[in-house]
C-alpha cells in the first residue's frame, strides 16, 4: 500500500504541474512549493529550536493561532514555523509576523518528507484539526520528534475507519496524542486501537473570545449604520445570496445590511450589486460619498470582517448553502449576536450544538430565510435571548488551548 499511495503522489504532482497552466490557485500552489528547501537551509539553522505547525488553510491557521500565542509567550526561544496545503491559507498568512516563518508543506513523497524534516528538525510538530500525511508523519515518528493533533475531528466516511484503510490507520498511530473536539471523533479513534485521546474541545473559542478585548471601532461602519439595526451577511457565496436577496429588497428601512462576500471577484459583487433593489455602496468605492445615504454596504475587500460584526444585530454566515463548507460562526457568537446559516452543516459539531441551544437557526429556502430575519428583526427579546445563548455558548466552551499547553508542560516536550 506504501508503495501505491507514493505512485498516487506522483500522478498528482504531475497533474497539478499541467494544470497551473489553467488556473490560477494551482499556479500558486506549484510556484509557492519551488523554494521551500532553500527557505528552510537559510531560515532555519542548526542550532535552531522550533515548534512546526501544519494548517491545511485559513481556518485550521485560526485553530493555531491561540496556541502559537501561548507557546511563543512561554518559549521564546523556540522558532514557530506554520505550513500550509492550500494557497488560500498561505497568501493570506505568508506576512504574518506571529510565526517566524510561513512556508507552503512539500508534496508528501519520501524524499520531500525526510528533507524537510531534517532541514527543520523541529522539536515538536502540532498538526491542526485533520490533513495526515504518511511520509511526513513516518519521518517524525523515525526521528523520535513528539507529534499531537490539536482540535482534531473525525467523521465516519474517512479512510482510516473502512476495511481498505490499513496503511492509513498505521499512519494515524504514529502520533502519540490526540487533542479531539468532540465524544463522537474519540469514539472512533477507539474503534481502531487508539486510546491516547482526550477531549478538550475548540481552540478557536478561545481564539475569537480575544477579539472582544481588541480595538474594533471602524469609523465607516458607524457612519454606514447609524442608529438602524444592522444584519452581517459574512463569507457568503451565491447560493447564500440568493436566498438572502428576498429578505433584503423587501425589509424595511429600520434594517440596513453588510455584505461581506467570500470572494472578492469584480464580476461577482456587480452581478450582487444589480440584484438588490436598495441604495447599494461598495468599500472599494466609498471615498467621499455619505455612508448614512446607504442601505446595503457589500465590502469587497478582506481582513475586516470579524471586526464589522461587533456593530451587528444579527448575522448570517455563509457556505453552508451550498458544499463549500460552513464558515466561522463562532466570530459572530462572541459578540452575543444570534446566526442564521444555511442547511448543510452536520460536519460542524459547534453549528449543531448552538442550534440545539437556539441561538443559531438554519433555512433551506428564500421564504424561511424572510421569515426568521423577520423574527429576529421585529421581535426584540427574541433577538436578545438569541444573541446571548450565543455569548454564553463562547464562554462555556473556552480552555481548550490550557488543557493543551498542560500537556506539554506535563510530558516535558520542549
Amino acid at each position: 500500500m506504501h508503495f501505491l499511495y507514493n505512485l498516487s503522489i506522483s500522478i498528482s504532482s504531475l497533474f497539478i504541474w499541467f494544470t497551473q497552466f489553467f488556473n490560477s490557485k494551482m499556479k500558486l500552489f506549484v510556484k509557492g512549493r519551488k523554494g521551500v528547501f532553500s527557505t528552510l537551509k537559510s531560515q532555519v539553522k542548526s542550532e535552531d529550536k522550533s515548534i512546526w505547525f501544519h494548517c491545511a488553510s485559513l481556518g485550521e491557521y485560526e485553530q493555531g493561532v491561540p496556541l502559537m500565542e501561548e507557546l511563543k509567550k512561554k518559549h521564546p526561544e523556540y522558532k514557530i514555523v506554520v505550513s500550509f496545503f492550500s494557497p488560500s491559507g498561505f497568501e493570506v498568512k505568508k506576512n504574518d509576523t506571529l510565526a517566524d516563518l510561513t512556508i507552503y508543506l512539500p508534496l508528501d513523497t519520501p524524499f520531500n518528507a525526510k528533507k524537510f524534516i531534517k532541514l527543520l528538525h523541529p522539536n515538536l510538530a502540532i498538526f491542526i484539526k485533520y490533513e495526515f500525511w504518511p511520509n511526513y508523519l513516518f519521518q517524525l515518528k523515525k526521528n523520535n520528534i513528539p507529534t499531537l493533533l490539536v482540535s482534531g475531528l473525525f467523521r465516519e466516511n474517512q479512510i482510516f475507519f473502512k476495511s481498505y484503510g490499513g496503511f492509513m490507520r498505521k499512519a494515524l498511530k504514529t502520533i502519540p496524542y490526540f487533542f479531539v473536539q468532540e465524544k463522537a471523533s474519540k469514539k472512533l479513534l477507539q474503534s481502531i486501537g487508539i486510546s491516547n485521546v482526550a477531549i478538550n474541545g475548540d481552540t478557536r473559542f478561545d481564539r475569537v473570545l480575544k477579539q472582544i478585548s481588541q480595538n474594533n471601532q471602524l469609523d465607516f461602519i458607524e457612519k454606514f449604520k447609524q442608529d438602524k439595526l444592522c444584519l452581517v451577511c459574512g463569507s457568503t457565496w451565491a447560493e447564500d445570496e440568493s436566498i438572502l436577496l428576498e429578505y433584503i429588497n423587501n425589509a424595511s428601512n429600520k434594517v440596513k445590511f453588510i455584505i461581506a462576500p467570500h470572494e472578492i471577484k469584480t464580476a461577482r459583487i456587480e452581478d450582487l450589486k444589480l440584484n438588490i433593489e436598495k441604495e447599494t455602496v461598495l468599500y472599494s468605492e466609498m471615498e467621499g460619498k455619505n455612508l448614512a445615504d446607504y442601505k446595503v454596504f457589500i465590502i469587497d475587500t478582506v481582513g475586516l470582517l470579524s471586526k464589522i460584526y461587533h456593530y451587528a444585530d444579527l448575522a448570517y454566515v455563509g457556505g453552508a448553502m451550498g458544499n463549500t463548507g460552513l464558515h466561522n460562526i463562532l466570530e459572530p457568537a462572541t459578540f452575543g449576536i444570534p446566526i442564521v446559516i444555511g442547511k448543510n452543516f452536520t460536519d460542524f459539531p459547534e453549528a449543531k450544538k448552538l442550534k440545539e441551544l437556539k441561538g443559531l437557526f438554519s433555512v433551506k429556502m428564500p421564504l424561511g430565510c424572510s421569515a426568521i430575519l423577520f423574527k429576529l428583526v421585529n421581535d426584540d427579546p427574541f433577538r436578545e435571548k438569541s444573541g446571548a445563548i450565543a455569548k454564553e455558548f463562547i464562554q462555556s466552551n473556552i480552555g481548550a488551548t490550557e488543557k493543551v499547553m498542560e500537556y506539554i508542560l506535563e510530558k516535558k516536550l520542549l
